[in-house]
């Protein structure tokens, strides 16, 4: 093939070709200079001196020693090369904050990127012997860890859906369209999003009223008779006992689906001052911040298995490893530290 017949365009931050090698080849033994060459065909002089110094063999021809360049011997450097190229595994390097993660990944179950973040907050480890969240998502994936895919509970269960607002349902109160924006975008504290968990359909089977502040993430979990008005009704009157006058600024708003547990929870606005608004008809994303904090609690308390078998005792320590994780939206802060920030600010302000 004759190369110069069609020479490419200059093409910047390509890297050289096998038909380029060729090209510098046949310049290269017509006596042209680098500079010669990689004006020929719109390199820079350097990029040709590096491939004819990478290509370059030695031969022995009677009593002489001289240079040849061959282009299949600078494209086959060239894909060694590329071989070993990019950053190396640090696991040797870091094999204390390996055994840090494995151990609080299996004992604490805490996700890899809270153990990351808490771990880089509170300077547990020179940034040099660590890793970042991704770095070990890609150990995992190359079978690197003992943690495996199927031991991470989201990586596997995640899906996109579409939004979708049904009509066909009652509203029960105040709609979330009249919600003010200040709750919307979490620029205010106590806001708390509601709902409920049933174990067995079963009747007289517990279920847990579980609820979430927006802004820290702060998580309620509480133990009642059954999934009805009645019940949920019952523990937000101890609720409010329990926070006595500091309800109405501690929970400002209140927003539930449509369920029919939660027909009568609107009536709470009128004995304290705390409004409550009602999502959408089957519209369970607009709390997603309580949907995914129920998905943590599945954790402990999965599908099928009946509440009646989890004492008071074992919710309470579920909730607590809710708001002890290590949050990244909140800078790696716990909800539980975040949550006694806001009380601060109110009691001392």
């Amino acid at each position: 093939m004759d190369y110069l017949n069609d020479t490419p365009n200059s093409r910047k931050n390509k890297h050289l070709n096998a038909y380029d090698r060729g090209q510098i080849a046949l310049l290269h033994s017509e006596g042209l200079s680098p500079y010669a060459i990689g004006k020929r065909l719109g390199r820079a002089s350097n990029t040709i001196r590096n491939e004819l110094k990478r290509g370059t063999v030695s031969q022995i021809k009677g009593n002489k020693t001289i240079d040849i360049y061959f282009p299949d011997t600078g494209q086959t450097v060239y894909e060694n090369n590329r071989k070993n190229c990019g950053p190396k595994f640090k696991l040797l390097e870091c094999e204390d904050f390996i055994e840090h993660v494995l151990d609080e990944f299996y004992n604490l179950d805490h996700s890899l990127d809270s153990i990351c973040g808490a771990a880089k907050r509170h300077n547990k480890f020179p940034d040099s012997k660590m890793v970042c969240t991704k770095t070990l998502y890609n150990y995992i994936d190359a079978g690197l860890l003992e943690i495996k895919n199927i031991d991470l509970p989201l990586k596997l269960k995640r899906s996109s859906k579409s939004n979708r607002v049904k009509q066909n349902k009652k509203k029960l109160g105040t709609s979330i369209e009249e919600r003010p924006e200040s709750v919307n975008d979490r620029s205010e504290f106590g806001h708390w999003e509601i709902d409920t968990i049933i174990g067995k359909k079963t009747k007289d089977e517990a279920a847990l009223l579980t609820m979430t502040e927006r802004t820290t993430r702060s998580q309620i979990i509480r133990k009642i008779a059954d999934k009805t008005s009645h019940s949920v009704q019952e523990t937000m009157t101890k609720l409010i006992k329990e926070a006595g006058e500091l309800f109405s600024t501690v929970f400002k708003s209140i927003t539930s689906d449509n369920g029919s547990e939660f027909s009568e929870l609107a009536s709470i606005e009128e004995i304290v001052d705390t409004k409550v608004y009602y999502t959408h008809p089957y519209s369970s994303w607009e709390r997603g911040t309580n949907e995914r904090h129920n998905g943590l609690i599945r954790r402990f308390i999965p599908k099928g298995r009946s509440i009646n078998e989890f004492s008071i005792e074992a919710i309470a320590r579920v909730q607590n490893w809710c708001n002890t994780l290590p949050r990244k939206i909140l800078g790696y802060l716990t909800p539980n530290e975040a949550f006694e920030d806001q009380l601060k600010l109110i009691l001392y302000k």
